[in-house]
């Protein structure tokens, strides 16, 4: 007799209500009622988040969690409960027990019976003196250890954030740590929702292409996984925003770096996903690879790196270098008068200024200068006293956007490694139970992979010098001190023209700030893209504020508004 062939486990339906801490808060009762789900996760951690988690606790060790999520958990545990639907959060951030304690606390205030574990482990902070937050990125074993118990809410602290997607298909499918090629689906997948609505029309390069009010609400994303690793991207029928294949390469592109996107689970090969329109607001992903995850894991460390001021002088009219020089020396004398130079001043003019411009805002430039140092005073009282002192003594129509503060304190992140035994990853269940998760037995080192063989150029032809923007889509983040900037191109004959035209020295070119750092470009033909990474341009991260935009969220549009001798046959 043949044998029966198994039931294939049907599929797992999973979607995100939260991108960050201070996402929309009505996005989990939007997803809950919106249509059906197994599992709903919310990603509320960030290096910028864990550093005001731990300014949170310092000031209450209780604290140290995402306290939206109580809030959004008093509306909707009802809902979750009565629906079947499994909540799988980060939100525990420092402190996951504390918040795992605050839901039963809730459950049983509303007379919802649930079951609430947590994951905990990642917390090193005891074995680096001076940091304010350390954690590992841990994957999603915990996770799935919760939720085969039975665990109808788990709370976990620092996972990476697919992790959040790994750990339910796990308990689902019953994959094994060896699955790589189903665990890296379920990676690309995770790494999709983790945004929320940027899979779904949200920060968009080509949102332009769209009907305004389709995009003016956008639902938040869910994925129908299979167990072979492969899944759907979609959303709620009926509900804002759209899913097509630009907006899940956008996604897949942020915040990343070469072909191997590596965590503690798998490495997955981003070179390998295959995206296809399946239909309207559906996208399938198959064909991703996985490889055995790295030896360590990455540790995220935040610390309080000074004391930061800044003030930002309005320059109107004619003569406008003339005046910034004015200013800055006035300063710089001010400064050195009173013996209380902060150790850092950076001056920035930014040219917002039109010649005869009809508007007085439009006739003005900014002048800003940030200020830096362990000394609070330095660069609070001794800077607005230089500042206010020069406001009849400078130059014609001086004023400032605002007077400047006391001063505020700025973290700094720095990624540091440790072997997967370092960390005790344990998952805590709703009776106390402690099941212990082993360590990576088998693990790969990155290497760097070859650069595949790029396209055919186009052929010779006609050229019309214009934007980037009106052939590439683009989307950039931060990684640390580094920024990625992602571009795509939407067509075969696009890419054929932008591998070869996009190279790194083009990129340096177009975007000046990017000179003197080091800037890597990495080619994905699968997704018709290069990613590069610009390392240093953040400084020491988001939280020290190095720049303008200290997440290098638009330096991507940067980059696409610059403007290129671009084939005609491409406009």
């Amino acid at each position: 007799m043949t044998p029966e062939a198994a039931t294939p486990v049907r599929p797992l339906r999973i979607g995100n209500a939260s991108g960050f801490y201070g996402d929309r808060f009505d996005a989990m009762r939007e997803m809950l009622t919106g249509g059906p789900l197994d599992v709903l996760t919310g990603d509320y951690l960030a290096e910028l988040t864990m550093l005001i988690l731990g300014r949170d606790r310092l000031k209450d060790p209780g604290r140290g969690y995402a306290k939206t999520f109580l809030r959004q958990l008093e509306e909707c545990l009802g809902l979750a409960h009565e629906r079947g639907v499994r909540l799988v959060t980060n939100a525990g951030g420092l402190n996951p027990a504390g918040l795992a304690d605050a839901v039963r606390e809730l459950a049983g205030r509303l007379g919802i019976p649930v079951r609430v574990a947590h994951v905990e482990g990642d917390d090193l902070t005891h074995r680096y003196p001076g940091s304010l937050a350390a954690h590992a990125y841990l994957g999603g074993a915990g996770i799935a250890a919760c939720l085969r118990e039975g665990a109808d809410i788990v709370v976990t602290g620092r996972v990476t954030d697919a992790a959040l997607v790994t750990g339910p298909a796990v308990a689902h499918f019953g994959w094994g740590p060896g699955d790589y090629g189903r665990l890296a689906g379920a990676v690309v997948a995770g790494h999709v929702l983790e945004c929320g609505t940027q899979a779904t029309g949200g920060n968009y390069a080509f949102f332009a292409d769209h009907d305004p009010a389709r995009l003016r609400h956008p639902g938040f994303p869910l994925a129908e996984l299979h167990e072979d690793g492969s899944s759907v991207i979609t959303k709620h029928d009926g509900t804002g925003g759209l899913v097509d294949i630009g907006t899940v390469t956008a996604q897949l592109l942020y915040e990343t770096q070469g072909a191997r996107y590596a965590g503690p689970d798998v490495t997955a090969r981003l070179d390998t996903v295959a995206l296809t329109q399946e239909g309207p607001d559906r996208v399938r992903i198959d064909g991703v690879r996985g490889e055995a995850p790295p030896p360590t894991l990455k540790v995220g460390l935040n610390k309080l790196g000074g004391f930061r001021n800044e003030v930002v002088f309005v320059l109107t009219g004619l003569d406008i270098e003339r005046k910034a020089e004015l200013v800055r020396v006035q300063l710089e004398a001010a400064f050195d008068a009173a013996k209380s130079r902060p150790e850092e001043v950076r001056w920035d003019l930014a040219r917002t200024d039109h010649p005869d411009a009809p508007t007085e805002e439009t006739a003005s430039a900014l002048l800003r200068l940030v200020v830096r140092d362990q000394d609070q005073r330095v660069v609070g009282r001794a800077l607005s006293g230089a500042a206010v002192e020069l406001a009849l003594a400078s130059y014609p129509g001086f004023h400032v956007m605002a007077p400047p503060g006391p001063g505020s304190p700025y973290g700094v992140f720095e990624d540091v490694y440790v072997p997967h035994g370092a960390v005790d990853h344990m998952a805590v269940l709703h009776d106390g139970r402690r099941i212990a998760v082993p360590p990576a037995q088998d693990t790969l080192v990155l290497e760097t992979l070859e650069e595949p063989p790029l396209p055919e150029p186009l052929p010779a032809g006609p050229t019309r010098r214009a934007p980037l923007g009106l052939v590439a889509g683009a989307r950039s983040g931060d990684k640390g001190g580094n920024a990625n900037v992602g571009v795509w191109a939407a067509t075969d004959d696009a890419w054929r023209w932008l591998a070869h035209r996009l190279t790194t020295d083009t990129f340096r070119s177009l975007l000046p700030e990017t000179g003197d750092l080091k800037v890597v470009r990495h080619v994905l033909p699968n997704l018709r893209a290069v990613n590069f990474v610009v390392e240093g341009i953040l400084g020491e991260g988001v939280a020290s504020q190095a720049r303008f935009d200290p997440q290098a969220k638009a330096l991507g549009e940067w980059l696409r508004s610059r403007h290129l001798d671009i084939p005609e046959v491409l406009l």
